[in-house]
């Protein structure tokens, strides 16, 4: 591993809503509610850059704001956007930052249909196993949004604009277009939803973080054929850390054992027994 991000690690404890917590010297995993966002940068460089992975939850822009601008100094400004997906909890405070931000957004091309106000997702399926979450998800906005004027298509190749060390990954099931980012050097993953290490279905277990990896959250996950190979192509990546979209951070044996079962038990331990997309 290289010596540079080795000597930055820490270790990871719970990260409750509106905590962060500095997983590298230069991957910032902050909690809004209960879904996490990533500031990709080193704020003890020079030059400052960084991009911002996901948006959070709606009415938390200026939370973003501020804390971008703690972490990066006064009137700071990513170079861009990265979304993993679209869904609200994702995308919450997009159209305040970017007012605030005029930037780019970068997404998968079969999730901009979500993004330019051309397509819904379907409603969250209360029918699935799991808990309290489960049961409200219907309640979810999940209408699409339109930030046509930013929004761009990630190149085919796999690279990330701004990003030379990180490359992009399909990893569709949850929705169409989702995508995780992985850097090869250090093998940082930032998983999006395609698995998470929280059971995300369970309103008691997200209030209290306890870390267990699971798959896709169940009320929202449509493919679950394509979620399976996803998270399988996901380990094969051996990752050494994973920054998920819901739950604490998680890396090194714990990681690796836990998303190998995970593979290996994937229909009996993720997906649901019963609900409108299970076949």
């Amino acid at each position: 591993m290289d010596s540079t991000y080795e000597h930055t690690f820490i270790p990871l404890t719970t990260v409750s809503s509106g905590e962060g917590k500095e997983v590298n010297i230069d991957i910032y995993c902050y909690c809004i509610q209960f879904v996490n966002i990533c500031l990709i940068g080193n704020p003890t460089s020079k030059t400052k850059t960084w991009f911002l992975v996901d948006a959070g939850m709606p009415h938390s822009a200026d939370n973003i704001i501020r804390l971008a601008e703690d972490h990066f100094g006064a009137q700071t400004k990513p170079e861009g956007i990265i979304l993993t997906h679209g869904h609200f909890d994702h995308v919450g405070a997009i159209e305040e930052l970017l007012e605030h931000w005029q930037v780019p957004v970068y997404a998968h091309e079969l999730e901009i249909p979500y993004l330019t106000g051309k397509a819904n997702y379907p409603e969250g399926d209360a029918t699935v196993n799991g808990g309290l979450i489960s049961e409200l998800s219907p309640l979810f906005p999940n209408h699409g949004i339109n930030i046509a004027n930013h929004v761009k298509m990630l190149p085919a190749d796999g690279s990330v604009p701004g990003l030379p060390e990180w490359k992009w990954l399909h990893t569709p099931g949850h929705t169409p277009g989702h995508i995780s980012l992985f850097r090869e050097k250090d093998r940082s993953l930032i998983v999006g939803d395609a698995f998470v290490t929280v059971k995300q279905e369970s309103l008691y277990r997200v209030i209290l973080q306890t870390q267990e990896i699971s798959g896709p959250p169940k009320y929202s996950t449509t493919e679950w054929e394509a979620a399976a190979e996803s998270v399988k192509k996901l380990n094969d990546l051996r990752p050494s850390l994973a920054v998920t979209g819901h739950g604490t951070p998680m890396r090194g044996e714990e990681l690796t054992s836990q998303l190998a079962y995970l593979v290996d038990n994937f229909e009996k331990v993720a997906q649901p027994e019963e609900g409108r997309f299970v076949h």
